[in-house]
């Protein structure tokens, strides 16, 4: 198990955030890409805890800010935030979570729990090599790959009404 903050263990989410707003602003500037203000705070929206947010969750946010944001406004600042590695999609609940790896080109793989929501970004290099080669085994090339696995995280799991 990696280092590095796990959603269901205490840890300070502050830092997590503020990695990951340090991290885009790092990589935005070597793309030569703008981070603009609204981009920023929909990545901090996304980042402001472990659970994948829709985009109508952010727009709420953003009204709730003060911010005048129409839906094509988020989708806008989602779609470059996820063109640039700094979210993910995730498919089956048309959300988005923080890249906790954006600096590299990797394989999105979470670990969904059903219970609390919570989304872990997985690091498995060698089931991404696997996947890989069975898709060339198949004369496929493959250029993005997405796996979500839905359970219960060790949390979730502890609690009786779980089982």
């Amino acid at each position: 198990m990696s280092a590095r903050a796990i959603p269901y263990r205490p840890h300070n989410h502050d830092a997590c955030v503020s990695q990951a707003l340090a991290d885009a602003r790092l990589i935005c500037q070597q793309q030569s890409a703008r981070l603009t203000p609204i981009r920023e705070r929909v990545l901090e929206l996304v980042w402001q805890s472990h659970k994948p947010l829709g985009a109508y969750d952010v727009l709420a946010e953003l009204s709730s800010d003060g911010h005048n944001a129409a839906p094509p406004t988020v989708y806008r600042a989602l779609d470059f935030l996820q063109q640039h590695g700094l979210v993910h999609r995730i498919a089956s609940l048309n959300a988005f979570v923080g890249c906790t790896r954006p600096a590299e080109s990797h394989t999105g793989m979470f670990l969904i729990c059903r219970a609390c929501g919570n989304v872990l970004e997985l690091t498995a290099p060698a089931l991404t090599s696997e996947v890989r080669k069975a898709a060339a085994g198949e004369g496929f090339r493959a250029e993005s790959t997405t796996l979500e696995i839905a359970g219960l995280c060790p949390r979730c799991q502890a609690e009786p009404c779980h089982d």
